[in-house]
């Protein structure tokens, strides 16, 4: 799992005659420190029950739209993709984990975890981006609304982050774990900007109104749960991992870590439901229920 993933001296012993392992890790140093290392387990767990049919249904209601997609749209899709693919790793890593112990594997998902490292946060920037030229420079926006310019920055995203993943699977880069420290903060700080931007601009009142616009208000509540969802997803990491030198080692690999990371982990599941839980009727995809759908309206309608 993420845990210790950031340094390869940590790696596990793999196949060491002799080698005792607990049931319950087979990370050296941590078999009785097993508690930060068994949170972040209870949330891939999580994440593969919850977090991917969310990232599927995502992946379906985007390609099955009829209207016009909005410009985040295949951001969105992205962000699916790959936090489905790291859903789907999950199995295997806990196979691994606990009965394999298979060096080969190993490196294949540490590849995985490299593309959630650096993917997740650069195309969630990418949204925030988007959303705050839409909001504070509109003119600009609408300049900018073909999807060739997202597809082309989606294809600079895939690059870097498949760059990182590469890298991290390879290991014994000296000090690679400060990239992935310097990358989330700054996207941290990037997409708290940009949210809070688009707060103040919805916040501000038109003339001589007191009261702000339900449609803005409507904005206003959305867009503050998606920062709120950002700040719990990537607070904790931000927070702690700058101080790494103050922890020991083991403290450090055991427990802050894999805790940090849980939390990056978790956004799996938090990012695809808020999404879901913003589209409108979820419950009326035409192919399913537009019968049911349309009967429905007729009462509001009537009324």
């Amino acid at each position: 799992m993420d845990t210790l993933y950031a340094n390869t001296t940590f790696l596990p012993n793999y196949n060491v005659p002799n080698a005792t392992a607990k049931p319950w890790t087979p990370y050296d140093g941590c078999e009785e420190r097993v508690a930060g290392i068994l949170f972040d387990l209870a949330v891939q767990i999580f994440n593969v029950f919850l977090g991917l049919p969310a990232n599927v249904m995502i992946l379906w209601f985007i390609l099955r739209k009829k209207s016009e997609s909005s410009t985040s749209d295949i951001f969105i899709f992205n962000l699916a993709v790959l936090d489905g693919f790291f859903g789907c790793m999950v199995p295997i890593d806990l196979v691994n984990m606990f009965l394999l112990n298979n060096k080969d594997i190993w490196y294949i998902l540490m590849f995985t975890y490299g593309i959630k490292d650096m993917g997740g946060p650069l195309f969630l920037s990418c949204v925030c981006l988007d959303r705050y030229v839409a909001v504070l420079h509109p003119i600009t926006f609408t300049g900018l609304k073909d999807h060739k310019y997202r597809a082309a920055c989606s294809v600079v995203v895939l690059v870097i982050t498949l760059a990182y993943a590469i890298a991290k699977a390879i290991g014994g880069i000296e000090n690679f774990e400060k990239v992935f420290t310097v990358s989330i903060l700054t996207a941290f700080a990037f997409m708290v900007f940009c949210n809070i931007s688009i707060l103040w601009a919805l916040k501000r009142s038109g003339p001589g109104k007191d009261e702000m616009h339900p449609m803005k208000k409507k904005a206003f509540k959305m867009v503050l749960s998606i920062l709120a969802i950002i700040v719990f997803n990537y607070l904790p990491p931000v927070a702690l991992f700058p101080f790494q030198q103050y922890y020991s080692v083991d403290v450090f690999k055991c427990y802050i870590q894999p805790f940090a990371f849980s939390f990056i982990n978790i956004s799996s599941s938090t990012q695809p439901l808020l999404y879901l839980s913003r589209v409108k009727k979820i419950h009326c995809f035409p192919s399913l229920s537009s019968k049911m759908c349309s009967s429905a309206k007729r009462p509001s309608a009537e009324s």
